[in-house]
């Protein structure tokens, strides 16, 4: 995703900014209400409008931005993703369970059954999350309510779209 100013977002023809929108969440109708909601005044405007809209927005248009994320399931990509956090958590915290391969194992099973049992994604902000701590909101959510799971995990795209607008401008 490369960055915009707000006077280039604002200015984009409509199609390049749906396009730009949907980089920072798939849920078509929610990009659609952005692009129709220009122009922005500051950026406060724009995460304003962006929160606005997603409350709005049905299920199914949460489950579309769901879909737009990589489903991490399987070990090897868990390990790949999670590699370094060994090294810096003991740098850092000698005490704190790294990325060891029971934590791995148990992430990929945890996704597994989620995926099964809501019929979407396992949905969390990982920013500055070790696989430890993604394992334990796993777990604590895996025996909700499938509706008390859809409000957690649109609460969770809500925070990821958050940081991709602020990347983007």
């Amino acid at each position: 995703m490369s960055q915009v100013t707000l006077e280039q977002l604002n200015a984009m023809p409509e199609q390049t900014a749906q396009a730009t929108f949907l980089t920072c969440c798939s849920s078509e109708a929610w990009a659609r209400g952005m692009t129709a909601a220009r122009p922005f005044a500051n950026h406060a405007a724009v995460y304003e409008t962006a929160d606005r809209i997603w409350a709005g927005l049905t299920e199914q248009d949460y489950l579309e931005a769901f879909s737009g994320h990589p489903k991490i399931g399987d070990v090897s990509s868990l390990r790949a993703k999670y590699a370094h956090t060994k090294a810096l958590a003991a740098g850092e915290q000698s005490g704190v369970n790294s990325a060891d391969e029971e934590t791995l194992q148990r992430l990929a099973a945890g996704n597994q059954a989620y995926e099964e049992k809501f019929g979407f994604i396992f949905i969390v902000c990982a920013t500055g999350k070790t696989a430890a701590e993604m394992l334990s909101l796993l777990e604590a959510r895996l025996p909700n309510a499938r509706s008390e799971e859809v409000n957690n995990a649109a609460e969770e795209q809500r925070k990821i779209t958050r940081i991709r607008l602020e990347k983007l401008l």
